[in-house]
C-alpha cells in the first residue's frame, strides 16, 4: 500500500532523510521510532506530498507521490503534529468544512460522511462546541476524525498522543487498532510504550537512517529481559 524507495531530504548541511526505504502493507501499524530529530516527520511529509524528495520515491496504492501528488492526497488521511484546525469554528463546522474541500458537494453525501466520521471517533457530544474550547484529547478526536472522513486507504498519523494524559492516550490507541483492521498506517512516535501498544511493526530511525525494521517481538528480542529504552538507547546512541 505504501513503498518508501531509498529517499533523501537535505536542509542546507544537513541531511535529515538519509535513503530511507520501507513497505507498508494493509493491516499494518508500523511504528515510525526515532529520538526528535531523526527525520520521521521530515519521511513523512515526504509520503504525503507536503514537500519534495531531493532523491528517491515514494508511492501510495500504486501512485508516485511526486508524479500525482493530488491523486495520492485523495487515498491518505494525515494527521500533523499538534492536530491543526479553525479553533473558531464548531467541529461540525469545521467537518463540514473538510468535507467540501475534499469534493463532497451534494448535502446528502457531506452530511453521511460527517456523521459517520463523528461517530467513529465519539465526538458527539462536543458537535457544537468551538474546537478551541475542547481538551487537547477532544482535538486530537478532530484530527482523527477529517483524517477519516474520506474512508482513505492509508494513514500518517504524526506523534498523535503526544502531549495527552494516560486515559486519553489509551483512547487515542483503541481507536486507532480500530482504524487499522484494512487500513496501512504509519504512526510516527517517540513515546516507546505505544510501540509495544499498538505496533505489529517498527521502523527505528536515527540520523536520517533506518537501522531496525521488524516485528516488536524481534526488537525485544536483541536483548532478552531488557527494557524497550535500554535497547533504544543501545541501537540509536541517545536517552530515549
Amino acid at each position: 500500500m505504501i513503498e518508501v524507495k531509498s529517499l533523501v531530504k537535505t536542509y542546507g548541511h544537513k541531511r535529515a532523510v538519509d535513503g530511507v526505504s520501507f513497505t507498508v502493507r494493509p493491516g499494518d501499524i508500523l511504528g515510525f521510532l526515532g529520538p526528535n530529530g531523526a527525520g520521521k516527520s521530515t519521511t513523512m511529509k515526504m509520503i504525503t506530498g507536503y514537500i519534495r524528495p531531493d532523491a528517491g520515491t515514494a508511492t501510495v496504492a500504486g501512485i508516485d507521490v511526486a508524479q500525482d501528488p493530488v491523486a495520492v492526497k485523495s487515498r491518505i488521511g494525515y494527521l500533523p503534529e499538534s492536530a491543526p484546525a479553525y479553533g473558531e469554528m464548531t467541529v461540525l463546522e469545521f467537518l463540514n468544512f473538510i468535507a467540501e474541500v475534499r469534493g463532497y458537494r451534494s448535502c446528502a453525501e457531506r452530511r453521511d460522511r460527517v456523521e459517520r466520521a463523528l461517530a467513529r471517533t465519539h465526538l458527539e457530544p462536543v458537535r457544537r462546541q468551538a474546537i478551541e474550547t475542547l481538551s487537547k484529547g477532544y482535538k486530537q478526536r478532530v484530527g482523527f476524525a477529517q483524517a477519516l472522513l474520506h474512508e482513505p486507504p492509508c494513514l500518517v498519523l504524526d506523534e498523535p498522543t503526544d502531549g495527552l494524559d494516560p486515559n486519553q492516550k489509551n483512547e487515542v490507541r483503541a481507536l486507532i487498532k480500530t482504524m487499522a483492521a484494512d487500513r496501512a498506517v504509519i504512526l510516527s512516535t517517540h513515546i516507546l510504550e505505544e510501540v509495544d501498544a499498538i505496533c505489529n511493526r517498527i521502523i527505528l530511525i536515527s540520523n536520517g537512517r533506518v537501522v531496525v525494521d521488524e516485528t516488536p517481538e524481534a526488537f525485544h528480542a536483541r536483548r532478552p529481559g531488557a527494557r524497550l529504552d535500554a535497547i533504544f538507547r543501545e541501537l540509536t546512541n541517545v536517552d530515549a
